[in-house]
């Protein structure tokens, strides 16, 4: 089953009397519990793509369907409520409260939609990524590695159809860039999440199923990877 349908899906940003073509007509399908990656250079398409795929944004024409929602043309309420129930995110620079313990920055999706049991649902997501002994420890009291898992716990907390990561390791040394592809790949084997990779970076490409890349807003190749690399395996050889 797919959970990612993209039909001729068009962007057209217009800057005063010129118009850029963001993307030009993307067909791509994703499957439920795909472990992918979309990479291509700065001017690609790549970070437009994500806004669309996590509805921070909404195409000039084609069709999106998520996890079977048919987003186009929703206002901005709906797609907000959709992309806290369907969409993590998990981002390069991390995105956590500074002032805030760990706890309550993964509590965070759960408060806007109004959930029961946050407290509980967020320890658990933190010890799912082998933080259970830091929830109250703030952002400048954790490393980068420990910063980053936080933001995965937070992109779990809704349990939701997929996790767009954008650079997801592009702060961190190689050593716990590793640590944090291995939680993917676990998280991804043992639930079934579906997790995109958007990056630049074609080392994290080795460790997904299936590699896109995109050149001037266009899939430029789509093809499967034969033998993904394991994190956990690489990190024992260290």
């Amino acid at each position: 089953m797919a959970v990612i349908v993209l039909k001729d899906v068009a962007k057209v940003y217009k800057m005063g009397e010129v118009e850029v073509h963001a993307l030009q007509g993307i067909t791509l399908d994703v499957e439920e519990g795909e472990l992918i990656s979309i990479m291509g250079p700065s001017g690609s398409g790549k970070s437009t793509l994500m806004n669309i795929i996590g509805c921070l944004d909404q195409p000039t024409s084609g069709t999106y369907l998520l996890d079977g929602v048919n987003v186009n043309g929703l206002d901005d309420d709906h797609l907000a409520g959709i992309r806290n129930r369907k969409v993590g995110f998990v981002f390069q620079t991390y995105n956590l409260l500074s002032r805030t313990e760990a706890l309550h920055n993964v509590e965070l999706p759960l408060v806007y939609s109004g959930a029961r049991n946050r407290r509980e649902k967020a320890i658990a997501a933190l010890e799912a990524v082998g933080l259970g002994g830091r929830i109250h420890h703030k952002p400048n009291e954790l490393s980068g590695g420990e910063q980053q898992r936080v933001a995965i716990a937070r992109a779990l907390i809704n349990d939701p159809a997929i996790i767009l990561a954008d650079e997801p390791t592009g702060n961190l040394d190689s050593n716990t860039g590793l640590e944090i592809i291995a939680i993917f790949q676990r998280l991804h084997r043992e639930r079934g999440i579906t997790v995109i990779y958007v990056t630049h970076d074609a080392e994290v490409a080795r460790f997904t199923q299936r590699v896109i890349h995109l050149k001037d807003g266009l899939v430029v190749s789509n093809a499967h990877v034969e033998r993904p690399l394991s994190a956990a395996e690489e990190l024992e050889r260290l």
